[in-house]
């Protein structure tokens, strides 16, 4: 990975990780469009097809606590971030692409 590349990534961490210091403290209490519509129509809730390691954006036992949440979007973000750099060393590998 030569050095633009790698400044790029880290700046784009970087204000990745900010926004998501700052979004628990920034979002709204009130419910989305979705979510108000089917409260207001009592759509009843069904079970998850797929289980969240972390659910509302929080960390278990820390639902009610900004820094849950904090911690679950910065994990969430470097776990995003680790996995489309992998992906993309296993692309270029495999299209004979040796730069880095």
């Amino acid at each position: 990975m030569n050095t633009a590349n790698r400044n790029l990534i880290l700046g784009g961490l970087a204000i990745a990780i900010v926004i998501a210091i700052l979004a628990p403290f920034l979002a709204s209490s009130n419910p989305d469009g979705l979510e108000s519509t089917a409260e207001s129509l009592e759509v009843p809730e069904s079970e998850a097809a797929f289980q969240s390691p972390l659910p509302d954006y929080a960390l278990p036992g820390m639902e009610d606590n900004p820094l849950g949440g904090v911690v679950a979007l910065i994990v969430g973000t470097v776990l995003v971030l680790l996995i489309a750099l992998g992906l993309a060393k296993l692309l270029s590998k495999r299209n004979g692409n040796k730069s880095e």
